[in-house]
């Protein structure tokens, strides 16, 4: 790999970090609940994009750049494991299974999608 892809990869994953620091605070501002709402909008509408960048076919560089760097620094596994576990931890387990279904189904009617519109250009 060369010095460009590596730093296409380092801003581009600070620019996928940043975005989704800015929409989970602006879903969380809007829907002043307990339940973790910006981190669904936030992996939702990034199993869209991924699966959209896939059905695009993209060259290994550019799925490298846009699907590893920015996709995976948008999109954060840890803390939607992190916070169904506090969910639990304050008891409050319909919401902790609400939280791993809806992220699950529609994560992956969000990827399918993406896919089937990136194939479809």
């Amino acid at each position: 790999m060369t010095v460009a892809v590596w730093m296409g990869v380092a801003l581009l994953g600070g620019v996928g970090a940043v975005c989704r620091f800015l929409i989970d605070r602006a879903v969380s501002k809007r829907i002043s609940h307990p339940f973790p709402s910006g981190t669904l909008v936030v992996n939702i509408s990034g199993a869209l994009l991924l699966g959209f960048l896939a059905g695009l076919a993209l060259s290994a560089h550019m799925a490298l750049l846009v699907g590893t760097a920015f996709v995976g620094s948008y999109t954060t596994f840890s803390t939607w494991m992190f916070e169904t576990q506090r969910l639990g931890e304050e008891r409050r387990v319909a919401a902790a299974f609400a939280n791993i279904a809806a992220s699950v189904v529609l994560g992956l009617v969000a990827a399918w999608l993406g896919q089937s519109i990136g194939a479809a250009l």
